[in-house]
């Protein structure tokens, strides 16, 4: 079977079909399943470089141990301040560099639709790892995984989305990869964070989703609570950040009106969002799902480099 994800970009989940989402949940299976010799030598010799222009600690160094899981090495920029683009140097001349040095490069910058055009210009295929307030595909994909390893299913669930809504690109990026399930979606945030209608035109026309501000009411029906922080950086207006700040809180009073078999799932960092209390009960998966993280992109990487897959 040819593999549709060989030298191919990975720049929006959108580009996503269930099918898809498959090829890399089933490739993540038998990564995970490959001894530690077998695993190294998937993609010896290659070379990932990341060029983060925004501050990532998860996305990151997911990304490098995925690598170095599957044989790999990595190269890169983690802080925009120490390259050349402090001296005023394009992104586009900083990619077309380092697509030079590299086999695959992973990409976040604040600017929206970066992603798109560093992805023109690279000679190598390019993975957003974030752009600006629009996607984060590769988020999406280790959510997926993380719910339907842990609930078996991802059809017929539902999910409750929590928090910023309307600068959180890991929701945006979520419900797009959602849209291609059967699934009852609840989006719960302040009235200031819904989410953006201007951007959610193509999900309506797929999945169908209910808005409310009230976490309460809505906890005890829910299979997956995803729970988002309070993103400051995103905030023109810290006023506005402040009025929002702490909307919500999931402690164990919340968490004794879950159902026993619903997971939590947190993108992560978390700032006060959820109580550390959580992190002991059977229930709290953030930490799983960062490592679930670990196993998707070391899949995907693995899919985009090998003609013939893993």
């Amino acid at each position: 079977m040819s593999n549709s994800f060989f030298q191919k970009d990975i720049v929006s989940v959108r580009d996503f079909d269930k099918q898809k989402f498959e090829t890399v949940f089933q490739a993540t299976d038998k990564i995970i399943g490959m001894n530690q010799n077998e695993r190294r030598e998937i993609v010896r010799g290659k070379t990932l470089g990341y060029l983060f222009f925004e501050p990532s600690t998860r996305t990151r160094l997911s990304f490098e141990a995925a690598m170095a899981s599957i044989g790999g090495t990595s190269l890169g920029i983690a802080d925009a301040s120490s390259s050349s683009a402090k001296k005023g140097e394009s992104l586009a001349d900083t990619v077309k560099i380092m697509s030079l040095y590299s086999d695959v490069l992973v990409l976040r910058h604040q600017l929206d639709g970066s992603s798109r055009f560093a992805a023109e210009i690279s000679e190598k295929p390019l993975i957003n790892a974030g752009s600006g307030t629009e996607e984060h595909p590769t988020q999406a994909i280790l959510d997926l995984y993380t719910i339907r390893k842990e609930k078996k299913k991802i059809d017929g669930l539902k999910v409750g989305i929590v928090g910023d809504l309307k600068y959180g690109r890991t929701v945006y990026s979520l419900l797009y990869a959602l849209s291609n399930y059967n699934v009852d979606v609840k989006l719960i945030s302040p009235p200031s964070l819904k989410i953006r209608a201007d951007s959610t035109y193509e999900i309506r026309k797929k999945l169908q989703y209910t808005e409310t501000s009230d976490l309460e009411e809505n906890l005890d029906d829910l299979d997956v609570i995803y729970v988002t922080r309070i993103q400051k950086e995103r905030f023109a207006d810290i006023e506005e950040y402040v009025k929002v700040r702490g909307s919500y809180k999931i402690g164990p009073e919340l968490v004794n009106k879950i159902k026993d078999d619903a997971i939590i799932m947190h993108p992560l960092p978390r700032l006060d969002e959820i109580s550390p209390e959580i992190d002991s009960t059977k229930q709290a998966k953030y930490f799983k799902q960062a490592q679930y993280g670990k196993d998707t992109r070391a899949a995907l990487l693995a899919l985009i480099l090998n003609e013939n897959g893993i």
